[in-house]
């Protein structure tokens, strides 16, 4: 197993730096054979790569999680060496304690677990204050030790430092930042340094479009070439944030940057967002059980990437002409609030 840096979540919970995203079997990136992606998580679990986040709305996440989770304590006597982070997304509605427990209880039976590593709770509607209740006695579950660490997906400075505020400890907020979505680094990132919480990341890779097969390409389009829901959301991120011919000049760059450590451009957009003050981790996609689909080595080597000040001004000396998506956009999870 290699040795993977881990980092320290407020509750004491430890997570590996680079995440494994279940996301990608949530179905929106084709089918999965849930057999194939047990025996895949334990590829993973080898190298080192042991954390593993999911949600109750990514189709069977919870329940591969919860497979290999049960046969690994059949096959060892064992708990398995992995930290399941998980999610809950309702749609705004009663929000009353047996609302929550029965929510709870259901990722704590797919998963085949006694207690959650990690809840990030999502909610749609700020509008709808019925969040505060919700988090309100997901905190007294934690107390009752029913879940590790209690932590938010999604929610923007404003709506954090009011749950804060409340005296809810939180723990991580799991959002969106990578070369081409700096927001975090708007507001959010000052915050979360001042109440040690840690930002947890995806888009990080662009949905695969930050690496070596989208160089000197042309401009993806339609359905046959933006083929998975990541590549389509992460497309249009592009548009936004200055265009293919801006972003052409953005991977050229990271090219030239990963040839000179000898790594591969999602080494560079990886490493570079690791390094932002206030990121524990980043997550990375894995679809498993799709042959061909395993990028684990090449994650690994995103560990021994050392950016130099050379390589920071040459990345930067792109990003200030591209727009700014904190304006544009809103502040972390606007786009999923319309």
């Amino acid at each position: 197993m290699s040795v993977v840096p881990r980092v320290r979540l407020s509750g004491g919970l430890e997570v590996c730096r680079v995440l494994n995203g279940l996301w990608q079997v949530s179905g929106a990136h084709g089918t999965v054979d849930p057999v194939k992606a047990v025996e895949a998580m334990d590829v993973y679990v080898r190298s080192g790569l042991t954390s593993f986040d999911m949600a109750d709305i990514y189709g069977p996440a919870e329940e591969i999680y919860g497979n290999y989770y049960s046969q690994f304590k059949s096959r060892y006597g064992e708990i398995p060496p992995v930290q399941g982070l998980t999610k809950w997304v309702p749609r705004p509605g009663p929000m009353d304690r047996k609302v929550v427990e029965k929510a709870i209880k259901r990722s704590l039976s797919r998963m085949q677990v006694d207690s959650l590593d990690c809840l990030q709770f999502h909610y749609w509607d700020y509008s709808d204050k019925r969040y505060l209740e919700a988090l309100g006695h997901l905190s007294d579950m934690q107390q009752e030790g029913i879940i590790r660490e209690l932590s938010l997906t999604n929610f923007d400075t404003q709506h954090l430092e009011e749950i804060v505020d409340k005296g809810i400890r939180i723990s991580s907020n799991q959002v969106q930042y990578s070369l081409i979505d700096q927001r975090p680094a708007a507001r959010m990132e000052e915050f979360c340094l001042k109440h040690n919480i840690k930002l947890l990341t995806y888009g990080t890779l662009g949905g695969g479009l930050l690496s070596e097969r989208y160089l000197n390409h042309a401009e993806p389009k339609g359905r046959a070439e933006l083929y998975t829901a990541s590549l389509s959301k992460y497309k249009n991120m592009v548009d936004s944030w200055g265009g293919w011919d801006l972003f052409q000049e953005l991977l050229a760059v990271l090219s030239s940057v990963a040839k000179r450590h000898g790594c591969s451009i999602p080494n560079v957009a990886t490493r570079y967002i690791l390094d932002k003050p206030a990121v524990g981790g980043v997550i990375v996609g894995c679809r498993l059980g799709v042959q061909g689909a395993e990028h684990i080595q090449d994650t690994l080597q995103s560990f021994k990437v050392e950016l130099s000040p050379q390589d920071l001004s040459d990345i930067e000396g792109v990003l200030k002409r591209s727009r700014d998506l904190m304006s544009l956009i809103g502040d972390c999870g606007a786009e999923y609030r319309g």
